[in-house]
């Protein structure tokens, strides 16, 4: 058994990442995953370069970074949803499928007749999941939404950046789209809730995920600090708004993660940097004071830390059980030992390139290892496999479809 999801499938006519991004998930852990993709094009994100994964020769080949990112295991196969007879391959796919995921715009697919009441008349056990940038309800519903949009719409970007005042202030989008991602792993987590409800009733249900509703959801305590306080968080750079000190401090040849947590570690840190009197003083002594006076004594944090080199605070402070790290670049975190020794980094066949490189997925399971056996395919690469496998169709058949241009 190749993972814990091998009795699944999945249909996936969903793009760019957000619903890849569940559909890769959902093959990691073993589900076969049939993408959909339009001829002669494909997803957008296999455009989205440079870069671009390179051949033998280092030339680039087809296929960009971005879409390799998010579709490592799937079964990529071409089809033309816009003509009748693609639509019925769809339908026949479907038919098959425990899992049907999309991202069109609301009402997207309603009039190629693959909308979830079409799909539920021929597999009432399907599970659908929709994913929109606003959700089929709201004044925004027919809004296209897109993740950068979202982390300025959802909150995200208000608490992300320098804070007011400084050098640099102003807004931050976050470095990966992370209001997709997280739609995507919501995305897994209600679909698996679903198939867990359809085992014990038979009965299959829609799904409607917005990236906006879950950019609030995510929020978390910054969200539950507004609801409790009636007051907007702001920026606090590196800083937490509810933990102090928790945040990059300057060393003598850089910067550092200093997370000191409770009052205990705090205690030890101010013993290492010298400040044995800050922590018993009853401004610094607890979280709640620090938190208060955090204008205060983040200052005086600093004219320590500046004192000795980052190795050296890395060193004293993991000795003495205080959470600190470093602020690696990727080539640092992809040559980091701990990384390394996990396997993070995974190498597979490729057609065009001979070999890619992905990150694996961070789960380890005990019971039912992982295996990674397909790597992100190139476009098209499954159609006449699953045309004949899933649906039975002959060698002449497929031919016929494909000087039609349906797949």
């Amino acid at each position: 058994m190749a993972g814990p999801l091998a009795h699944l499938k999945v249909l996936d006519l969903s793009r760019i990442l957000a619903g890849p991004w569940a559909s890769q998930v959902f093959a990691d852990f073993g589900a076969e995953v049939i993408k959909i993709e339009r001829p002669g094009r494909g997803d957008d994100t296999r455009h989205w370069g440079p870069p671009y994964l390179k051949d033998a020769q280092g030339a680039d080949t087809s296929e960009a970074a971005y879409y390799l990112s998010a579709n490592r295991g799937k079964k990529s196969v071409t089809v033309d949803i816009t003509r009748e007879e693609g639509q019925a391959l769809i339908k026949q796919l479907a038919e098959r499928c425990d899992i049907l995921l999309e991202n069109y715009k609301v009402g997207g697919l309603k009039k190629y007749g693959l909308d979830y009441e079409s799909i539920r008349s021929v597999n009432p056990g399907v599970i659908y999941c929709s994913i929109t940038g606003f959700g089929q309800t709201g004044p925004y519903r027919n809004r296209a939404g897109y993740d950068a949009m979202i982390q300025g719409m959802g909150g995200l970007m208000s608490i992300t950046g320098v804070p007011e005042g400084e050098p640099g202030a102003g807004p931050q989008k976050v470095g990966v789209a992370v209001a997709d991602l997280m739609t995507g792993m919501y995305a897994v987590s209600a679909v698996l809730a679903a198939v867990i409800h359809r085992q014990q009733t038979g009965a299959g249900q829609y799904i409607d995920l917005a990236l906006l509703d879950t950019q609030v959801a995510w929020l978390a305590n910054q969200g539950q600090n507004y609801l409790t306080s009636d007051k907007s968080p702001e920026r606090q750079g590196t800083g937490h708004p509810n933990i102090v000190p928790y945040q990059a401090v300057p060393a003598k040849d850089g910067y550092f993660m200093l997370a000191v947590g409770n009052d205990d570690q705090f205690k030890r840190f101010c013993h290492i940097a010298g400040l044995d009197e800050l922590a018993e003083q009853p401004a610094y002594a607890t979280n709640a004071a620090r938190v208060l006076a955090r204008e205060q004594l983040v200052p005086l944090i600093e004219e320590a830390t500046r004192r000795q080199e980052a190795v050296w605070w890395l060193e004293k402070l993991s000795d003495a059980h205080v959470p600190c790290g470093p602020i690696n670049d990727l080539d640092q975190v992809f040559a980091d030992p701990q990384v390394q020794a996990r396997g993070m980094v995974l190498e597979q066949p490729h057609p065009q390139a001979g070999a890619v490189k992905t990150v694996r997925n961070p789960v380890i399971f005990s019971e039912t290892e992982l295996e990674y056996e397909q790597a992100p395919p190139v476009l098209g690469e499954h159609t006449e496999e699953v045309l004949r496998k899933w649906l039975g169709r002959s060698e002449a058949e497929i031919a016929e479809l494909k000087r039609e241009n349906i797949v």
